[in-house]
């Protein structure tokens, strides 16, 4: 049978071991030719390709539930789940999701865009099952060994132990996240350690390791667990980037891909907030043994590996764990290091309050690198840092910095270092306007930037971050009689901000509107009878699509602040 032939995903069921690796390598070719032109995530899918194919030939996906674990695996699935045809619009504007989402598909039983969920939620759903008499439907977690690192795994394995649910968890061992992995769990996995009395130890009847690119045995495998009651475990050993000689090689570099990947001869080559920060922090740490680095498994997304292959014992990846990496960050705070965590909006907010009760409450001197802040495109809802400035201006002993470009980003780092307090810095994902630095020493905390028109003007408009670089040439360009502040420090609110004398004011913000920026900033500086618009994120869950088609769905695109500005100041 054909991959066009592949109409639902029971067909699967009644297919011959040898008819199933002519679909594995049908499917792995389909992947690569669709998401080398579209771009998508990329290794980890060919990783999993055989046991995709495995899993839904012995348990039927409209008769048991697959929650996979971290979703970015899950293209395959999604395929072989009637969505074939949409592949090629993955991650685009109204396309299916890179990631899996129960709105989408009755297949896509859990939305799984952060790691270490799939074990509690086949729980939830096993125990739901249960409950309403239905001990027949396996719930089955498929689970990268990277998900393992983060805490959440370890509280739904221990809850899991004398549970007696119908879960099947399928541990993907490729040794690799988006980064190699770490700790304990990654050393024993290579080092082929005995893991079968660690893993009963939680309860479970564990079975491997067996070859995750072996159809026959896979299939065999599966056949047996399938009338094993209760918590169980498969443990299969697979190569991420599978068939694709340099997705294997280069697993990292090809976690995902940008468009178009087989027709770009030579890519344009951009400097990324990312490479520039890797580059500050490289500097400050070379001028500064006090500090130290952490990083909740992204260590070469996020820049920090420069510093970690320099100084490997002052620079951690902690894995997964983003409440560890907080806490271990107040433990090195209070034994008089310096430590810079970077970690994604996103993923921040599962450390929120590791952040207040460990840092904040004890006005540790912590500086918080927020990457991806605001919205990040294709990684859609699950990943858009839309809602760190809300949840962290209302949290005492914070300063809170956006900086607007390379310059602005090391004077934050700077008096973070200085400030001896918590410090957040927020910067978007992608391209960086004006990457030019210089490690100077500013004189103070770095003021508002104000830009008066030059007739007297009775709108202000306020931006912070990385919009106000694209804000003040757009204001200058189209001759607009309204002034412009920029706001590199959010809280606290700069000093020499003075609204008293406009009529109304407009903010700019890449975040939310609700608890963001231009309300606090309402708040404390709002006259009697000042009017306010706020441009930002709305009060919803913006879905995926590049970041232009996003911005312009929510109204803060920069045509449609000037298009506002012109009809109030006309």
């Amino acid at each position: 049978m054909k991959l066009t032939d592949i109409h639902s995903p029971s067909q699967l069921t009644n297919l011959f071991p040898d008819d199933l690796i002519l679909l594995a390598e049908e499917l792995r070719q389909f992947i690569i030719d669709t998401i080398l032109l579209n771009g998508g995530h990329f290794a980890a899918n060919l990783g999993v390709v055989e046991l995709t194919i495995a899993l839904l030939h012995q348990f039927d996906a409209t008769k048991h539930k697959y929650i996979w674990d971290v979703g970015h695996q899950s293209y395959p699935y999604k395929v072989l789940t009637q969505r074939k045809n949409q592949l090629h619009t993955i991650r685009n504007w109204k396309g299916i999701s890179g990631f899996p989402k129960i709105t989408e598909s009755t297949f896509d039983h859990f939305g799984t865009g952060h790691s270490s969920t799939a074990i509690s939620a086949a729980m939830g759903m096993a125990a739901a099952a249960k409950i309403k008499g239905d001990d027949r439907t396996t719930h089955i977690a498929v689970v990268g060994d990277g998900a393992l690192t983060g805490g959440m795994s370890f509280e739904a394995l221990n809850n899991l132990f004398d549970s007696n649910l119908n879960v099947l968890i399928v541990l993907n061992d490729n040794q690799m996240g988006i980064d190699p992995n770490t700790g304990a769990l990654n050393h024993h996995f290579t080092q082929n350690s005995p893991v079968k009395d660690w893993f009963e130890w939680f309860g479970l009847s564990y079975f491997g390791p067996v070859d995750g690119h072996d159809i026959h045995k896979l299939s065999h495998q599966l056949q047996h667990l399938s009338a094993i009651p209760g918590p169980k475990m498969l443990h299969v050993k697979t190569i991420k980037g599978k068939g694709y000689a340099e997705a294997e090689k280069e697993q990292t570099r090809w976690h995902s891909t940008n468009k178009f990947v087989k027709i770009q001869s030579n890519p344009k080559t951009e400097i990324k907030w990312q490479d520039v920060f890797g580059d500050i922090l490289l500097h400050l740490a070379e001028t500064n043994p006090h500090i130290a680095g952490i990083t909740p498994a992204m260590p070469s997304s996020c820049g920090m590996d420069k510093s970690m292959s320099k100084f490997p014992e002052r620079f951690w990846d902690v894995g997964i764990s983003e409440q560890h990496a907080l806490t271990f960050a107040a433990g090195l705070a209070c034994n008089g290091i310096q430590p810079i965590v970077n970690i994604y909006s996103t993923f921040f907010q599962r450390a929120y309050d590791q952040y207040i009760h460990d840092i904040a409450l004890q006005n540790l001197p912590v500086i918080l690198c927020l990457d991806r802040a605001g919205l990040v495109g294709e990684d859609g809802p699950t990943h858009h840092g839309a809602f760190d400035i809300s949840a962290l201006t209302a949290i005492p002993n914070t300063t809170i910095f956006a900086p607007q470009n390379a310059q602005e980003l090391y004077h934050a780092l700077f008096y973070g270092l200085v400030l001896k307090s918590p410090v957040v810095i927020r910067y978007p994902k992608g391209k960086i306007s004006n990457p030019n630095w210089i490690a100077n020493t500013p004189n103070s905390l770095p003021e508002a930037l104000i830009h008066i028109s030059k007739t007297p003007a009775s709108v202000v408009v306020l931006s912070t971050g990385a919009l106000s670089a694209e804000l003040i040439t757009a204001i200058h360009e189209n001759q607009l009689n309204v002034d412009h502040i920029h706001c590199p420090v959010i809280k606290p609110i700069p000093q020499n901000i003075n609204l008293n004398h406009y009529n109304q004011v407009v903010t700019v913000e890449d975040g939310s509107i609700v608890g963001g920026f231009g309300q606090y900033l309402r708040m404390y500086t709002a006259q009697q009878n000042q009017q306010w618009r706020h441009f930002g994120i709305p009060d919803i869950f913006v879905e995926h699509g590049n970041n232009k088609e996003l911005y312009q769905q929510c109204g803060y695109d920069t045509a449609s602040i000037i298009a506002y500005l012109t009809q109030i100041t006309q």
